[in-house]
Order: structure tokens, then sequence, then C-alpha cells
């Protein structure tokens, strides 16, 4: 298998090429006070000083320690302005004063600082993206627990909440973070000697926010969110760059999930794993045209392992692909990941004596493989009534394929019995090959390797002496029998496996255009009727089944919105489990899956808004993963939808409040007016 080098992404180029000239941040990130930071940004400022480069301090915070204060000798500060607050004056960092001397590079210590009533902008972050727009490089200061995204894992450790904050974009999109870190023993031996804060202060900041225990939570956090940032680089560069080989720069894992017994203890495995490792880890499942044809137990199974592992953390996918191992070594490459998980096969084909373990360290030796036994037996799964009409479709379509190859070999044959005897051997060879391409391309595998075999029988009874017989006089057409046969059978399977790649192009476009269309007729909606119609409308078209949204009421009973000709019966019991937990019910989950329908819960960010029911007339047919992913999908698109509503009616609410408070206020002003003014 030989994979086509990725390239870099074209856009991304131009991108950045044509990006404009904007300065450059440097944070010097620490997991609290007296780590070291401001220490460390003024000692690569006279770094930069002594080599030539303009440096100017906007704002550098010693808080009386002699060692920070020494550190700024040399350097020039710019003034700070004086403002008015609360009866008193407060200094302030002078950013018009630091446009107009445009230094090549400022100092701007705590970056999370909030400036005072009548500053430019209410943060200090503000300042420094101003003077990063005017392509002033900055150095700064901030740490861990100012970061939005830490602000409240940080409280709930220390018990302190954090005012000011840094939103995690700006952090993110800094040019450099530099980690400047110290052990808590050492840490708290600066504290004790009077390094970071003074007297008594210091006493009662190691009693409350610097206990070892908060300080050793801190560092763990600052080193992750720097790994994290770390690792978001690498990945972009690997993407700019088209790099294909994998970087064992972490242990991340990716599982394969198959159609064998077992899966569920391989996602375990694999979580377990993960866990040990510390690492992310992915799920993907492979369908490939020879797995597209499995029997209704196992594709429930495997959706029910894609479940269990997204449940234990991992981020899943399905990918369709005709060659599993070229889908899986993609899929790793492109996400990065070092580690492959894989279940051991119980039985191989005669014909395939490698096995999908061996295929993927042939083509992928920078890769781990770690090789799991699968020694239990799959789950019980309760019965269920097979789709006969489905069955039955499917087999009058297979005979009608094979009733029409048996024509078309006929018409051939007898189209060259009248027209073509005078033609070679060779070109009758062709004409027969082309109507196994035809019935290929319409009725799939098994019509075409009847039509091959049908086609080199009637070769040999009509066009090779002595005709009438399979008897053959000259040896030479059994080998012609035997290419005309074996190329048969490949262009049928060839075929087939084009028409199976056709299909499920035509199904992700299908896919794509009943998501678009979808949301955009949510997003006209104007009433939770307007939206339990839409979404009904759309899951009949593309799921062919029937649905209803249920909707809390005001004494919180969950009822239909809609009354359709052939509404679903539904459990009262169970859609109330759902609501209440949140988790989906029926068909194809945990929870009572011998019931001809599907509840499934709409939850936003915020909370559950009700469910949807859905009874499908092929209950096979919506248990395919990719099935129940675009499902989950419209959940999702539901929900968004109706949380837009009451979000809606909240601040029509809110405007209503506001304008009938103030006629309110204005009333009572000219009453209070007339009151006071005397009668003239």
């Amino acid at each position: 298998m030989s994979d086509e080098p990725l390239r870099p992404d074209p856009d991304r180029l131009l991108q950045h090429a044509a990006a404009p000239h904007r300065g450059k941040l440097k944070i010097f990130f620490g997991a609290c006070a007296g780590v070291g930071k401001t220490w460390a940004m003024l000692a690569e400022a006279q770094r930069l000083r002594a080599q030539g480069l303009d440096i100017l301090i906007g704002v550098a915070e010693t808080h009386g320690r002699k060692e920070t204060a020494a550190m700024l000798e040399g350097l020039s500060t710019l003034p700070q302005r004086r403002l008015s607050h609360r009866g008193r004056y407060v200094k302030e960092f002078d950013l018009d004063g630091a446009l107009a001397r445009r230094p090549a590079l400022i100092l701007v210590d705590e970056l999370a600082h909030s400036n005072a009533p009548g500053s430019r902008h209410p943060k200090r972050w503000q300042d420094v993206e101003e003077l990063l727009e005017a392509g002033i490089d900055v150095f700064t200061t901030v740490n861990v627990q100012h970061l939005e995204s830490l602000n409240d894992v940080v409280s709930g450790i220390t018990g302190v909440q954090v005012r000011e904050t840094v939103p995690d974009p700006f952090f993110d999109a800094a040019d450099d973070v530099v980690l400047v870190d110290l052990p808590p023993d050492d840490l708290r031996q600066r504290l004790n000697e009077g390094k970071v804060y003074i007297g008594g202060q210091a006493e009662r900041a190691i009693e409350n926010f610097f206990r070892k225990g908060n300080l050793i939570a801190l560092r763990e956090l600052a080193l992750r969110r720097t790994a994290d940032r770390v690792d978001e680089q690498m990945r972009a560069w690997r993407d700019r760059q088209g790099q294909e080989k994998v970087w064992h720069t972490r242990d991340a894992i990716l599982l394969c999930i198959g159609h064998n017994t077992g899966s569920e203890k391989l996602v375990r495995a694999a979580a377990r794993l993960a866990a040990r490792l510390g690492s992310v880890w992915h799920a993907v499942y492979v369908e490939t045209p020879s797995l597209h044809r499995l029997p209704e137990a196992k594709r429930r199974a495997i959706l029910a392992a894609l479940r269990l592992a997204q449940e234990l953390g991992a981020e899943t996918a399905t990918l369709a692909d005709p060659s599993e191992e070229k889908a899986v070594l993609h899929y790793a490459r492109e996400h990065n990941l070092g580690k492959i998980v894989i279940g051991r096969q119980q039985k191989r084909r005669w014909w395939d004596r490698s096995g999908f373990a061996d295929r993927l360290a042939r083509h992928a030796p920078d890769l781990d493989l770690v090789v799991i036994a699968l020694d239990e037996k799959a789950a019980s799964l309760p019965a269920r009534a097979s789709d006969s009409r489905t069955a039955m479709e499917k087999w009058r379509l297979q005979l009608q394929g094979c009733i029409v190859a048996i024509a078309l070999c006929a018409v051939i044959t007898v189209v060259a019995m009248q027209w073509l005897m005078a033609f070679e051997a060779a070109n009758l060879v062709m004409l027969y090959l082309l109507g196994v391409v035809i019935i290929a391309l319409l009725y799939g595998r098994w019509p075409s390797v009847l039509a091959t075999v049908i086609n080199v029988v009637s070769f040999d009874l009509f066009f090779v002496a002595p005709r009438g017989t399979l008897a053959v006089s000259d040896v030479q057409y059994l080998l012609t029998f035997g290419v005309m046969l074996t190329v048969g059978l490949l262009i049928g399977n060839l075929t087939a496996g084009v028409r199976y790649q056709a299909r499920v192009a035509r199904y992700r476009e299908q896919r794509t255009r009943h998501l678009y269309e979808m949301s955009k007729a949510l997003a006209v909606g104007r009433s939770r009727e307007d939206i339990a119609a839409t979404s009904e409308r759309f899951i009949a078209s593309t799921f062919q089944a029937r649905s209803q949204l249920l909707l809390p009421d005001e004494t919180l009973r969950l009822t239909p919105l809609t009354q359709p000709a052939a509404a679903i019966t539904w459990d009262d019991a169970i859609a109330r489990w759902s609501f209440d937990k949140g988790q989906p019910a029926g068909a194809g989950t945990d929870t009572l899956p011998g019931v001809p329908y599907q509840i499934l819960p709409l939850k936003s960010a915020t909370r559950t808004w009700g469910l949807l029911v859905v009874e499908p007339a092929n209950l096979r047919q919506l248990m395919i993963p990719e099935q129940q992913r675009l499902l989950e999908t419209f959940t999702l698109l539901v929900a968004s939808a109706l949380e837009r509503l009451a979000l809606t009616a909240s601040e029509e609410q809110a405007r209503l409040n506001s304008e009938r408070e103030s006629l309110r206020n204005s009333l009572l002003a000219a009453l209070s007016h007339d009151l006071r003014t005397p009668l003239t």
C-alpha cells in the first residue's frame, strides 16, 4: 500500500503569508505568585537590552522584593497615569504614552489586572491587545488561577474565588509562553524568608492559599496547561508542513473496533490503558463493503461498543473505506496517534494468512501495536423480529439481477452468432466482459459472478470447436477460459466496490443536505410547535420513521406538541426516566432495548428541554452507527432551537419588565412632582 503523502494546507499558507504585521506576545506563566515570573521577565529584558534592543517598562510590580527591584536598573520606565478613584489617586498603565513612545518591546506586568474607572479599557489584557495591534512586542506575566477556563477549578481547590481573569483565546494566541516553575517546598521557604510577602501577610498566606496541597495542585494545572499548548503548537505545525509521520511526543491511543465478539472488553482495556498513561484516546470503526452487510446483532454490538467508548472518554468516529488498514493509518497520522489497540483475530481467511495486525505492522512500522485477546463471548442481545420486508426486497433484487444476467448473456450470444461469427475470439470475449461490467454496475457482486460463469460456458458451447459441447479441441482455450473467468470476477468485484463507494458518497451528501436544510428550517421557527413540526418532517424523510416531540408543561408532565394521525404509543415511565436522567432509552440502548422505539433527550449545555421519540419503519436501519450519529445531531439541533426560543422569550420578558419599570418610575416622578408643587 502506498499512501499519498500529506501536503501543507495551501489555504493556511496563504492566510499566514497575508497576515498583517502584529507585535509578538510573550507570556511568563506560573502556578501562583512568588515563583519568579516578574524576575524572569526582567532578566530576559536585560539580556535583550544588552543586544541593543529598545525596551520600555510599562508596568513592573516588584512588591518590595529587592532582587526584583535590582533587575530594573538600566531599563527605561514609562511614567504611569494618575486617576482619581473613590476619593484617592491610583496609578495605572499609560497606554497612550506607550503608543506615542513606540518601543520595540514593552514590559507590562500582571496581565489579569483590572484597570481603574476612567481608563480606556476595563482590563489590562485589552491594553496589551491594542499594543500588539500597533506592532509593538509585549512581555507580560500571568498566573494559572487567572485563566478563565480554570477559574472555577482553582476556586474549588483553594477556596478562593479569583475575580480578575484573562480569556483563554487571548492566552492561546500568544506567540510564546515561558513556564516559570518552582517546587512547592522552595516557594514556601521563600514565603518564610519574606521574599514574597512581608510580615503577618506571609504567615496568613502560608496557612491559607499557599498550603502545600494547593501549591502542588496549582503546579500540576500550570504544567498541564503548558503541555496542552505545546501539543497544539506541534499539531498546527504538522498541519502546515503536511507532516505524515507520527511523532511520539506523548502517549495517544487509537482503538480499532471490529465486528468480532468481545468488542466491549476491548473498549474497557483501551480505557484502562489510557487512564494508566494519562493520555487521550480515540475509537474508530471502519465500515468496508464486506462489513456493510453484517447481520443486525453484530451491527448493534458495534454501536454499543462505540457508545461505551464515548462514555469512557474516547473521541469516536466511523470511517468508510474499502481498505481497513488504510483508513486506520490515515486517521492515526492525521491525529498523531502513536499507539494502535486492536483485538486478536480468532479466525483468518484461508486465502489471506496475514491478519489485520500483520498488515498494520507492515505498512506502519513507526506505530506501536497493542494486541488484546478477545476471549469472552458477546453479551446476549434481546431477540427481535427480523424485518422480512427488507430481506424480501434484497432477495428480490438479487433474483432480478440473476434473471437479467441470464437474459443479457443470451442476447450477447444470439447477437454474436447472427452477426459476429467472423470476429476473432478475443473480440467476443471483450463483448462478454462488457456484459459482466453492466450487471455489476446495476445489481452488484453476486449477479456479476453468475454472469461471468454463464459467459464462460456460453463462449465454450457456441464459439469453441467442437460447438455444442463443453469439450475443447485446442487446450489453449483452457487458458482463455481461465483468464476470462478471473478477469470477469475481478471486474465484478471492483465494479461492486465502486458501486458501494458511490452509494456511501450519495448517503453522505444526503446527510449533509438534510442537516443544512433542517438547521435552516429550525432557525426560522417562531414557536415550539413550528420546531416540532419541522423535526418530525425531517426525521420522516431522512429515517423513514415516525417521531414526536415531548416537552414538559407547567406541571412537568411530558406532553406531545403535535397530534399526528398515526401517533406513537410510548411508555410514560420510560420517558420520565429518560428526561430525569438525560439518557437515551428504548431500542438500541441499555435501558429497555426491547421496545420498538427510541427515546432521545434534547440536551443543551444548560439543561434537558424535552424528549424526541422515534419509531422507525426499519429498526435495523436506524441501528447503523452513522444513522445513530445523524439522529443525535438532529436532537442537538432541535435542543439548540428550543434553547434559542427560551432565550428570546426571556429577553423579550426582560425588555417588557424594563419598560414597565421605566413607565412606573416616570409615573411616580410625575406624581411626586405634582405633590411637591403647590397649587397656584
